[in-house]
């Protein structure tokens, strides 16, 4: 009978000679069952992937598996090992099939274990990275609880080498996302392991720059690394049957189950599978054909329900996804162009809601400020959609104000980048000159960063137009209103600063009337005090106009005595010189 079984039948001789088999329960037809259910099983295992998982389980429950439970067992870990690329499949299907026979999943689990085991003695790398990969994906799925996972881990850090903590590395990733919803002190001890074994610095660099890579998969909470695939998730958490076995304990693989064995009751073995298979099998069927009679009777009502639907509800993204793809178009498309004519063209490409216009120029402005110096490329693709629609030069006039009034949070490099951004603009008229009223230039409303702001806008007008047409732009007559703010004449303290802050940034050729104002001030307070004098009554004028001219005097005397000390100064000059 053993020569017997070692030759190899065809399928189609197979069948024949089990027909040809009038006693069902004799040895030789249970050796015919026997290597077709194993042939069966076989097939079935190596051709299962994510795509036919859910087709392939009936066809598995319609073998024998109480009876080929040692040949599914043998068969998962043998495509496994072969294929360890498909782990999470094969470990969904354990799942699967653990739920209806939970002695099959505990022998697999057990297995796998044992595996690992004797991987770990042999320092047999390969086939201890496949084992722990099928341990880390039996925890996703819930066969194996975590327990065994911190066991495990403990185990290959305790006398760290390269090589365990590598494997290490690989389990953790695996199963890192579910660890740390079940059992998040247990993850934060392993991790601390591995910052302990960084600093020591005793393994190589490589396995160190893997623990680094971890760290920030981690940081990450673990996104691109799911416990379970979306395809993957067959089983409902309550109906899934946990297994806690310990690394410690003696395993017994139960080989026995992987060999044929004559069954004296095999036809009442077969008879009760049947009915089992029927149950596990016939209850979904039933389900399907109930609800597929139910949807053809709801078909007509549910069509007329779901129009009046979709009319009253309206669907709303709280969670601005299509803003934030919208924004990572933009940003992608402002750094992968080549120069800004392609950038223009790539951008207005882009379809934009009405008010989404701001978003480009808010990422165009975040680009500039991002970069290390400033590009004039970024002044010209915000000239090109000025000069192209008013809506973006309007947008960029909000976004002076905005970025003004927030540029005492901005970094230096940072504030200089959008400065000269904005005089890029200012310099070729794509940004009106009235966005400037929004600057006070008065030692009280400005800061250190407001006024390197101011600084580095001015200084970059100047070498853009230079010092004359500047001037000339400043001074004028249609725009005095929006230059109030910057060169004030309300007070002689705001007017002295603004001078004072000009000429010490090596500007003050464009305070020339302001000088000349200043000088003047003076003569134009006594003037207005004597046309006070004369319109106010002669009992209101007596007292309030002495008031009035003794404050008038004083600031005159101030002024005439600054004037004096200045001309002594320069006539000691001129002697010394």
């Amino acid at each position: 009978m053993m020569k017997e079984a070692a030759i190899y039948f065809p399928p189609f001789k197979l069948s024949r000679r089990m027909e040809e088999v009038q006693d069902k329960s004799s040895v030789e037809y249970q050796r015919l069952t026997w290597d077709a259910l194993r042939k069966s099983i076989n097939g079935l295992v190596n051709k299962v992937n994510a795509a036919n998982v859910k087709n392939i389980i009936p066809e598995l429950f319609s073998e024998n598996l109480i009876r080929g439970s040692g040949l599914f067992c043998r068969s998962c870990m043998k495509s496994q090992m072969a294929s360890p690329g498909f782990t999470d499949v094969f470990a969904a299907l354990v799942a699967v099939v653990n739920t209806k026979f939970p002695e099959v999943g505990e022998l697999l689990l057990r297995r796998v274990v044992l595996q690992l085991k004797r991987a770990y003695k042999r320092n047999d790398k390969p086939q201890l990275l496949a084992a722990v990969k099928f341990i880390a994906h039996l925890v996703n799925q819930l066969v194996a609880h975590e327990i065994i996972a911190l066991e495990l881990l403990t185990v290959l850090l305790e006398n760290p080498t390269d090589s365990s903590v590598e494997v290490a590395v690989a389990f953790v990733t695996e199963c890192g996302s579910l660890l740390q919803d079940l059992s998040p002190k247990g993850l934060h001890g392993i991790f601390e392991r591995f910052r302990g074994i960084l600093h020591e610095g005793e393994i190589d660099k490589r396995v160190q720059f893997l623990i680094e890579g971890l760290f920030a998969i981690r940081k990450a909470k673990f996104q691109g690394y799911p416990a379970i695939r979306p395809g993957l998730d067959l089983v409902e958490q309550e109906d899934q049957i946990t297994h806690e076995i310990s690394l410690q304990e003696e395993i017994d693989p139960e080989i026995a189950l992987d060999i044929f064995k004559p069954d004296p009751n095999v036809l009442e073995n077969e008879k009760r599978y049947e009915e089992l298979k029927k149950t596990i099998l016939g209850e979904e069927s039933e389900d399907e054909e109930g609800s597929d009679a139910a949807s053809d009777v709801d078909d007509e009502g549910e069509d007329d329900d779901a129009e009046e639907d979709e009319e009253q509800m309206k669907i709303r993204d709280e969670t601005e996804t299509n803003l934030v793809n919208l924004r990572r178009t933009i940003y992608l498309t402002i750094m992968s162009s080549v120069d800004f004519e392609e950038a223009g063209h790539k951008l207005l490409k882009i379809k934009l809601e009405p008010g989404q216009e701001m978003e480009l120029n808010i990422m165009l402005l975040e680009c500039c400020s991002q970069e290390r110096t400033y590009l004039r490329y970024y002044g010209l693709l915000g000239q090109r959609f000025c000069m192209i629609n008013k809506v973006y030069q309007e947008n960029f006039d909000k976004c002076f104000v905005q970025q003004y009034s927030m540029i005492h949070r901005l970094e230096t490099n940072k504030l200089r980048n959008v400065a000269k951004f904005f005089a890029h603009l200012l310099s070729i008229d794509a940004l009106p000159w009235h966005v400037l009223a929004y600057i006070r230039l008065t030692e009280e409303d400005t800061t250190s960063s407001s006024r390197i702001f101011i600084k580095i806008l001015f200084q970059e007008l100047s070498e853009h137009l230079g010092i004359h047409l500047l001037n000339e732009r400043l001074n004028d007559p249609t725009m005095q209103d929006s230059f109030e703010s910057i060169f004030p004449r309300d007070n002689p303290k705001n007017t002295r600063f603004s001078i004072n802050f000009f000429t010490s940034i090596g500007l003050g050729g464009i305070t020339g009337n302001l000088r000349e104002y200043l000088k003047n001030m003076p003569r134009l307070i006594m003037q207005q005090e004597q046309a006070a004098s004369k319109s106010e009554s002669d009992d209101e004028s007596d007292s309030s106009g002495s008031s009035v001219t003794g404050s008038a005097s004083s600031e005159l005397d101030s002024l005439s005595s600054d004037e004096s000390e200045r001309d002594d100064r320069h006539k000691k000059r001129r002697r010394r010189d």
